[in-house]
């Protein structure tokens, strides 16, 4: 039976989103503006991620699979993202009343559920914790969406499902490379590449491979000192899943082989 790839897919295009959320809560965070209309932007936002979680269970309510324990680990991870990306929201959602509720001249219920007027510094210090919090929230959101991905492909593949579409033939580098940008973890900065989880970081050649077989695209990245995001494309999407779905090559080793010896040579023994 052929084996959908749409909800390793969709976990994907979730971690992507996750990213993108994550790069603009640390920005507005770190940059101290709290207007209104950017929290009720990122409110929004995190609807959307929930939603689109959300999306996901129901992709895989229509999958003909056995339940296995792994699978029911899958489900659990996703409902743990709806979960997450949903106290985001209204963590953000609070954090605009106090602001507007101020700004108006209203009392604000607090987290000691007693109603008080703050000042325009207990404002920034509300709002500012709320924004900190919701950061932190989301902040492994993309890869443990892309950690769900790989399991959900790995337990498919272990019942004998095989991929509709085969993965791109790549060196481990690059094919590392891949599942780091799907974690969101590189960045561009003055035509460096930046891979945030390893010291080596990633060759600007490598970039440019993979860019120019459309696996990748780069947009402008919210973060400070940050050019570009590098993030999958949906040609990249679908041959990282495909590699999910497939099994890998047995890992290289660098063991030197026992060399052979000629029959009848005696083996040589230690002298006492």
């Amino acid at each position: 039976m052929p084996l959908s790839l749409e909800p390793i897919e969709q976990l994907l295009l979730l971690a992507a989103d996750f990213t993108r959320f994550h790069d603009a809560q640390v920005r507005h965070a770190v940059n101290g503006k709290r207007p209104a209309t950017v929290l009720n932007t990122q409110a929004a936002s995190a609807q959307h991620l929930a939603n689109s979680a959300l999306d996901i269970v129901t992709t895989l309510n229509t999958e003909s699979m056995y339940h296995s324990p792994a699978i029911r680990a899958v489900y659990a991870r996703i409902r743990q993202l709806v979960q997450l990306a949903t106290d985001a929201a209204g963590h953000l959602i609070d954090a605009e009343d106090i602001v507007t509720h101020t700004q108006e001249g209203l009392p604000v219920e607090l987290d000691d559920g007693f109603l008080t007027v703050l000042s325009e510094e207990d404002v920034r210090q509300e709002t500012g914790r709320r924004f900190t919090l919701v950061a932190e929230l989301t902040a492994l959101g993309a890869s443990d969406a892309v950690a769900t991905a790989e399991q959900y492909g790995a337990e498919r593949r272990r019942h004998g499902s095989t991929p509709e579409h085969q993965p791109p033939v790549l060196s481990r580098v690059q094919n590392s490379t891949l599942c780091a940008i799907a974690r969101g973890d590189v960045t561009v900065s003055d035509g460096r590449p930046y891979n945030r989880r390893e010291e080596a970081g990633i060759s600007a050649s490598t970039i440019r491979a993979l860019e120019n077989r459309g696996l990748i695209t780069r947009a402008e990245c919210q973060l400070w000192l940050v050019d570009e995001r590098v993030h999958l494309s949906p040609a990249g999407r679908r041959g990282l899943s495909a590699s999910f779905a497939n099994p890998r090559p047995a890992a290289l080793t660098a063991t030197r082989p026992t060399a052979l010896q000629p029959a009848g040579t005696p083996t040589p023994t230690r002298g006492r």
